[in-house]
């Protein structure tokens, strides 16, 4: 559209510019008020549709140099631009024929995040290699999966690798300890162990990350100040009292017969609980012993249950519903647990996984003595007054 306006051709008025403001009576050109308004100058008048249109170019030439409102700038740059780098945390280490590298990610994870660990080991032929057990120095850590693998190819060479999926116990600072890596070299002329030990021994490096709050930066931690005093209660007269006493004497009397009925219930609760784990752990005793991983597996994982059930029936302890980490944590919390107790618990458990998760594949001697253990603390743990039973020989 052409906005050109065409300037009065009168030449009085013509001749009277240099004594007014311009703009007070001549129609001047659209692009010079337009030039004007871009510039920053009021003394030209422009109209509404040239307003809009100048708003819209001066947009347009700003979001084709590259140039941002404020409006749409980041709330906070640094962590927009913190979350824009995915690159995981690596570090690698290596001592003779092996070398050892450890990946973890996100870098930067938030609360909540499962962080995924990877241990990856190279060793050259001939170098035998033992892996960190599972969980090893990870204690800190919920462990939510297991993956170990291991090959060798056609030239000998040994690549081992440990996956876990993890997560963090509370935001802030935390690390991933080193890690061991244990390796015997038996190539021909070397010296497989070190003088007077059994392997050589490779450290990991630490790795040390931020776990971020989900809370955001600017949020204020501090309490609202009291809503103010409360008004006075209103004396009330005799009758009222007295009909207080009443319901306060109802109140008390329901509240002593429900104690009763729930610790009576809670005593007979708990006596049942021994007598069921003990025809389970009795029933597994009797069976054959488990051969071959799959029923070893299935045979542990039962055991376990039988375990988990018992404590959760016994002493109100969810057990079955949380991992191994969190269960320990609230067993240590549990005033019904001795030490020695709360040290079984934490033995077997980690024994049970190591067979669920690491595949670990135990003798019969080793299978006897997790049985026995179980007999003991079903033993040392039972309510008073119950009849107590030998375990078996």
């Amino acid at each position: 559209m052409n906005f050109q306006y065409r300037l009065r051709k009168d030449r009085s008025q013509t001749n009277a510019i240099g004594s007014k403001r311009i703009g007070d009576s001549e129609p001047i050109s659209s692009n010079l008020r337009l030039f004007a308004f871009i510039c920053g100058k009021k003394i030209l008048p422009v109209p509404s549709h040239l307003r809009v249109t100048s708003i819209a170019l001066v947009l347009l030439l700003g979001v084709l140099a590259g140039i941002r409102p404020s409006w749409a700038e980041s709330a906070d740059p640094s962590e927009s631009a913190a979350e824009q780098s995915s690159a995981p945390l690596e570090r690698r280490s290596e001592r003779g024929p092996v070398t050892a590298q450890v990946t973890l990610e996100p870098a930067r994870p938030r609360i909540g995040d499962p962080l995924t660990l990877r241990l990856q080991v190279r060793a050259a032929a001939g170098v035998e290699l033992l892996m960190p057990e599972f969980g090893q120095s990870l204690d800190r850590f919920a462990i939510r999966e297991f993956v170990p693998r291991e090959t060798i190819d056609r030239e000998g060479r040994t690549l081992a690798t440990q996956g876990y999926i993890l997560n963090a116990p509370r935001s802030g600072p935390q690390y991933i300890p080193p890690l061991a890596i244990e390796f015997v070299d038996r190539r021909p002329g070397m010296r497989p162990a070190p003088e007077g030990e059994d392997a050589y021994e490779l450290l990991t490096e630490r790795i040390d990350f931020q776990v971020r709050s989900v809370l955001p930066g600017t949020a204020d931690d501090k309490l609202e100040p009291p809503l103010g005093k409360l008004a006075p209660l209103a004396a009330s007269g005799a009758a009222r009292g007295w009909l207080w006493l009443l319901v306060l004497l109802a109140v008390l009397a329901a509240a002593a017969g429900a104690g009763y009925w729930f610790t009576s219930r809670t005593q007979a609760r708990r006596t049942s609980a021994h007598e069921r784990a003990r025809a389970r752990l009795e029933a597994l005793q009797a069976r054959p012993r488990p051969e071959g991983a799959e029923a070893v597996d299935a045979f542990f994982v039962e055991l376990s249950d039988l375990v988990r059930h018992y404590l959760e029936d016994r002493f109100g302890l969810h057990a079955p519903e949380l991992t191994t980490e969190e269960f320990l944590d609230v067993a240590a919390q549990s005033p019904d647990l001795s030490a020695a107790h709360q040290g079984f618990l934490q033995d077997f458990l980690r024994r049970a996984d190591q067979v669920k998760f690491a595949r670990h594949l135990p003798d019969g001697d080793y299978i006897e003595e997790v049985l026995d253990a179980a007999g003991r603390f079903l033993e040392q743990t039972r309510a008073a007054g119950e009849p107590e039973r030998t375990s078996r020989s």
